[in-house]
């Protein structure tokens, strides 16, 4: 029954996102987002909210009741989702906000800001990343190269969708793509079983992303992110890995040098996936 988590999850945040993104904008926490618009801001801290609301009773029935409602595995991974969440809200109100619009931005930006002896927000959540993933990917009886190969992919599949967060819902669609191509992939819900509490407020929060009501900021693309790279480590086979960790790399990279806005706007059928359901 590890399963009940997403609907569950969903029937929390249907409430609760819209009341957190009113709360976040009487609270004066907007941010312009790419058309001038303010939107309330950031998201990621109302899904990551919205998440622990639903483990709550989840982790209590599952202890007492003696009921099997979350796997197991999630105790591994629940460090490194929490930690990113932690890490990208520290960077959004402390990083990118109006009065530090020329804060280093992608790894070429903080790597340039540590040489001039500048601690970025942005390097203190890569390393924090880093620390984070180093840990929960251990004690899975790996090789040294496999370790080290997946802590890259989880890392990497964080930040990429970072990247992709520059157009209302564009991430949430990609995690949803991911999703549904892994479970029909390996035939499982397994995806939905280990993080459905939290796939379950991404996919109701992009209902307020694509109409423009709120922003993702780096807490909540950093989470979809997390999501993704956990999902991509528990799914696929060594091998498989290794090619998503080649796929991921090879976009990440493109990202850093070219505009993936620019890229998928030049694509039809990208372009009329990407605008699907925006205002």
């Amino acid at each position: 029954m590890y399963w009940v988590g997403f609907p569950l999850a969903v029937a929390l945040a249907v409430p609760l996102l819209p009341a957190g993104a009113r709360g976040l904008r009487d609270a004066g926490l907007v941010r312009e987002n790419y058309r001038g618009a303010l939107l309330a801001f950031p998201l990621g801290a109302v899904l990551a909210t919205a998440a622990l609301v639903a483990l709550a009773p989840l982790a209590f029935l599952n202890d007492r009741a003696d009921l099997d409602l979350l796997d197991p595995e999630l105790r591994r991974w629940l460090p490194y989702l929490v930690g990113i969440v932690f890490l990208g809200f520290l960077d959004d109100a402390l990083g990118q906000g109006a009065a530090t619009r020329l804060a280093p931005r992608g790894w070429r930006g903080h790597w340039r800001a540590l040489r001039e002896g500048r601690l970025s927000t942005g390097a203190i959540k890569a390393i924090g990343a880093l620390a984070l993933a180093a840990y929960v990917v251990s004690g899975r009886g790996l090789e040294d190269w496999r370790y080290i190969a997946d802590v890259a992919l989880l890392i990497l599949a964080t930040n990429l969708f970072n990247l992709l967060d520059l157009r209302p819902g564009r991430a949430e669609k990609a995690l949803a793509l991911l999703g549904l191509g892994l479970c029909l992939g390996a035939r499982t819900l397994a995806p939905i079983e280990l993080l459905g509490i939290f796939a379950g407020p991404i996919l109701v929060g992009a209902w307020l992303t694509l109409r423009e009501q709120a922003m993702l900021g780096d807490t909540g693309s950093n989470l979809i992110g997390a999501v993704a790279g956990v999902w991509l480590l528990t799914i696929l086979g060594g091998d498989a890995r290794l090619v998503a960790l080649a796929i991921v790399l090879a976009i990440t990279i493109y990202g850093e040098l070219r505009s993936i806005s620019a890229t998928i706007d030049s694509v039809p059928p990208l372009r009329w996936l990407d605008s699907l359901g925006r205002a």
